[in-house]
């Protein structure tokens, strides 16, 4: 696949700033892929897309974006692209048609095609009931959804959503989820940027792990949790285990800690598989049953926590 964003070593310092707020950031992401940033707040992920979408030009460094070059061919990159920020862009007074229509004329839409477009679009994110309603009853996560259809009337070739869940109910979010995939098998290639690993783990084909500016790991989420190794492993067992027993799981090399509860014993292991092999072999030698088993692989957020230290949410 053809790579349709190129960002090459992107900087940018606001004035007074000592730091600069993105540092080198160099990605591409492929046509048809959904491209997470992932990171806490403050880390970059709005700053890039900011310049991404010729909102901001880069201190240093140059990208494209469907071939054309941020700076010198901002107009091209404008129209081929559709920008749903974290900040609400909607007039509350207006109703979702509206406010849909207001955006699709910006575009250049008129008539029975934006008409048509702005239909679409609402029954696209599911609120095709509610479009003569003023958006200013609506609620947070209708409201991102209203957001959504906005960036999406002039039909673009690549979306940035930009936190598209903050402060969204659960029946909106897992919508914008259903959304997204939707879209990306229409073949809408997504940057999506997040702080919550789960959406990045579910819904992103590679995942770029940002902090601080910089853009400390890149891969697909399972190559980004397997480079951990590590993993958690569930074991049911006969309540009367002995404590011998546990003593041989816990001198295990592979193994690093072993808690033992009732009829269940948690072994956390820097590599879950191999471990896994060891702990079946001294249960079978010792002729105990297990009587269910589960493996539990690290996540995003352990990866993060691995790479800096801290978490990432507070």
């Amino acid at each position: 696949m053809p790579n349709i964003v190129e960002a090459n070593k992107l900087v940018k310092q606001y004035p007074g700033s000592p730091e600069p707020a993105v540092r080198g950031v160099s990605f591409a992401i492929q046509q048809g892929e959904i491209f997470g940033f992932l990171g806490p707040n403050g880390a970059g992920k709005t700053t890039t897309i900011s310049m991404l979408s010729c909102l901001l030009k880069p201190t240093e460094g140059s990208a494209t974006v469907t071939g054309f070059d941020l700076i010198r061919q901002s107009a091209e990159v404008k129209r081929r692209i559709g920008l749903v920020p974290q900040d609400l862009a909607l007039y509350p007074t207006l109703s979702a048609r509206d406010n849909l229509s207001f955006f699709g004329r910006i575009y250049g839409l008129k008539g029975s095609d934006l008409r048509q477009r702005v239909d679409d679009a609402l029954k696209m994110v599911g609120l095709s009931d509610r479009a003569g309603d003023a958006v200013e009853t609506f609620s947070g996560g209708m409201k991102r959804r209203v957001n959504i259809a906005a960036g999406l009337l002039h039909r673009p070739e690549v979306l940035f959503l930009d936190e598209p869940t903050v402060g969204v109910d659960p029946q909106s979010r897992n919508f914008i989820f259903e959304n997204v995939e939707s879209l990306n098998q229409e073949g809408l290639t997504v940057l999506y940027t997040t702080h919550y690993m789960e959406e990045a783990q579910r819904l992103c084909d590679r995942v770029a792990i940002i902090d601080q500016g910089r853009i400390i790991a890149l891969d697909t989420p399972k190559a980004l949790i397997n480079s951990l190794g590590g993993g958690i492993i569930h074991l049911g067992v006969p309540p009367e285990m002995s404590e011998s027993l546990i003593a041989q799981v816990e001198r295990l090399s592979e193994v690093q800690s072993v808690a033992h509860t009732d009829d269940k014993l948690e072994i956390t292991a820097q590599h879950a598989q191999h471990a896994l092999i060891s702990v079946i072999k001294i249960f079978n030698d010792a002729d105990i049953s297990i009587t269910s088993l589960e493996i539990l692989e690290p996540s995003l957020e352990t990866v993060f926590l691995h790479l800096t230290g801290k978490r990432l949410r507070n």
